[in-house]
């Protein structure tokens, strides 16, 4: 697991706009914390990673926003959804793109009906208002073989 703190939303941001280089086509990037933690900031900063335009918002009522960069983004929020059938009954799973990044808000939620290979992003309050605690999590073997260039390109953020 790889560690970093974030210092404020903009570091936050920036943060995310690090990671976007290591990804590839079918990679999914579950991020989970509290409401207010960050989600959505990181969220923003990994699409201006891969070169989006559009502003990027939480799609926590429309459940998923797709994004054109140099890869596309599928953004997806899981919090109004209570149990993981749900996810599964709204095809979630089949909506991931191949040729697509796909990051999950409330990933947790989702996780055991999403792909074996992804980012486990956790994203955590401290008490200040402006840090931000994130651990990742490379699980399968794609993200597993990424860890050496994931601990590089968080190494800034690293305490």
């Amino acid at each position: 697991m790889i560690t970093a703190l974030t210092k404020s939303a903009d570091d936050t941001r920036q943060l995310g706009a690090a990671l976007a280089p290591l990804v590839v086509a079918g990679d999914v990037i579950l991020l989970s914390g509290g409401l207010g933690a960050g989600k959505t900031t990181f969220a923003q900063g990994f699409g201006l990673g891969l070169g989006v335009q559009d502003d990027i918002v939480s799609p926590t009522f429309t459940l998923m926003r797709s994004y054109d960069g140099r890869l596309s983004l599928i953004h997806c929020d899981v919090y109004r959804l209570d149990h993981l059938q749900e996810v599964i009954d709204l095809g979630l799973p089949e909506m991931l793109d191949a040729a697509a990044v796909a990051l999950v808000e409330w990933g947790d939620v989702a996780a055991p009906g999403l792909p074996t290979d992804h980012l486990e992003t956790r994203i955590e309050l401290t008490p200040s208002d402006d840090e931000r605690w994130f651990q990742l999590h490379p699980v399968g073997s794609s993200w597993l073989g990424r860890t050496d260039e994931l601990r590089l390109a968080t190494q800034r953020w690293q305490s």
